[in-house]
């Protein structure tokens, strides 16, 4: 497939970055106005560059877009996002075109006649901050989980969570715990441990301070926290912390829920908290520092279940989940950019994270990867991906056993979909025509898993 990405920024450089590394015949190129950015690129990954401006029809020539299966358009400006999609459109005629788009005013029209004629040609919009702020909610789902995702259509939960002493689970080979815990749904899927990620084997045992990713049956969510030693907590009073359009979002969606959460939010800036206070409707809002010992205090910090740091500063994000944890906040999530900082999160005592990058690039390489893969989701800062992926008749797989499915060391089936049912895989689990699959696989696996399953097993 011939991509062009437009914008060389972080999520922009970070979707050139997992394509170079996965290999499987994408011809990727990048454009950006600023020389260095393309530059760090086309130095240390397998992709072309050019520097100037994305939107112009004759950079977009020389990026090849004459031939081109796909155009993202991921650079800072909106305008300039839409406009590329035009052009490509109208003069290139290339077949899809992805737009990453920020401003309301904006994605409140996504349904409207701007988007579904020839005027404004768009096949799929991404919104960080929407998409970011779907994110944040769902960590509400699993508060004792620093990760959390959903597969399956929602039947399967992809969740992180940290191993404290005192857990069950804890001195046990992972072959054990299938047999110990026999009705659960649940599959040790990744551990990261001082530090360093990897792939489990069964005889593997976890141990107090690990960080483990497990697939769980959604049914069976709650359950499985508690086998892992984390408690169900019930949030009902929150506290946001910025009110820029990640917790504006958040605040509306909370507000709109049918669970009625009592919510406060902070916002520093005065014009910004008189907008928010016009828009939201049972929220209080109040005006000042989210550092601010005395506002944390007025917003009754001991009283509340849950901070969420939503401001566009890392470091004011991560202090002030680590000043309302001090003052008595029972569980706090911190919005990261930058992925440096993400080491920092447990040492902290911050419950939980959610990096808006990895984010946006999940849900775009989903459009990316249409006809092969449903769903992706980054772990980390590229370290390991999830990815779906259905069987076919005519795959080599079909009719093996899990065992003879020859993935890579550092890949791990999570769990299958057969029919309407959800199952952990066994060695001697038959796959079948029409299941769908769960993988994780970390990153220098990725490229193997994806030409394994090239071969016979086409993806969605």
């Amino acid at each position: 497939m011939k991509i062009i990405i437009c914008g060389a920024g972080q999520v922009g450089g970070q979707i050139a970055r997992h394509l170079a590394r996965e290999g499987g015949g994408n011809q990727v190129t990048v454009i950006d106005k600023d020389p260095t950015l393309v530059r760090r690129l086309t130095d240390s990954h397998d992709v072309n560059g050019i520097a100037g401006f994305a939107s112009h029809p004759d950079v977009l020539e020389r990026a090849g877009a004459r031939d081109a299966d796909m155009v993202i358009a991921a650079t800072q400006s909106d305008e300039v996002n839409m406009v590329v999609c035009q052009v490509a459109n109208a003069i290139f005629s290339v077949p899809r075109k992805i737009a990453r788009l920020r401003a309301p005013a904006y994605l409140n029209a996504i349904y409207s006649d701007l988007y579904r004629t020839d005027h404004l040609p768009i096949d799929v919009v991404i919104s960080p901050e929407y998409t970011v702020a779907d994110a944040v909610i769902q960590r509400l789902t699993a508060p004792a989980a620093f990760d959390i995702e959903g597969f399956l259509d929602g039947r399967a939960q992809l969740v992180g969570i940290a191993l404290e002493a005192g857990c069950a689970v804890l001195d046990t080979p992972l072959r054990q715990l299938s047999e110990l815990f026999s009705t659960l749904r649940v599959v040790v899927v990744g551990v990261r441990r001082a530090g360093q990620l990897f792939v489990p084997e069964p005889a593997d045992q976890l141990y107090a301070d690990d960080q483990v990713y497990l697939f769980t049956a959604t049914e069976d969510l709650a359950r499985v926290m508690e086998v892992f030693g984390k408690e169900h907590q019930r949030i009902e009073r929150l506290l946001i912390v910025g009110a820029g359009n990640i917790g504006l979002h958040v605040a509306r969606t909370l507000e709109a829920d049918k669970r009625r959460h009592r919510l406060k939010l902070i916002e520093k800036s005065r014009a910004r908290a008189e907008v928010a206070a016009d828009a939201l409707k049972r929220t209080v809002v109040l005006n000042g520092d989210g550092l601010d010992v005395d506002l944390l205090e007025e917003a009754n910090i001991t009283a509340i279940d849950a901070v969420l740091a939503l401001t566009d500063d890392d470091k004011t994000n991560l202090l002030a989940c680590v000043r309302a944890k001090t003052l008595g906040a029972r569980l706090v999530v911190a919005l990261v950019n930058e992925p440096s900082l993400i080491s920092l999160i447990a040492p902290m005592g911050i419950d939980a994270y959610v990096n808006p990058r990895a984010t946006t690039v999940s849900s775009i390489l989903r459009y990316v990867r249409h006809g092969r893969i449903r769903s992706v989701y980054s772990i980390g800062d590229g370290e390991a991906e999830v990815i779906e992926a259905q069987v076919l008749g005519t795959s080599a797989v079909a009719g093996k056993a899990v065992r003879e499915a020859d993935l890579p060391q550092a890949a791990l089936i999570g769990l299958i979909q057969k029919g309407d049912k959800i199952v952990v895989p066994r060695g001697d689990t038959r796959l079948a025509e029409g299941d769908v699959l769960t993988i994780f696989a970390m990153r220098d696996s990725v490229a193997d898993v994806e030409r394994l399953f090239q071969v016979g097993l086409d993806f969605f």
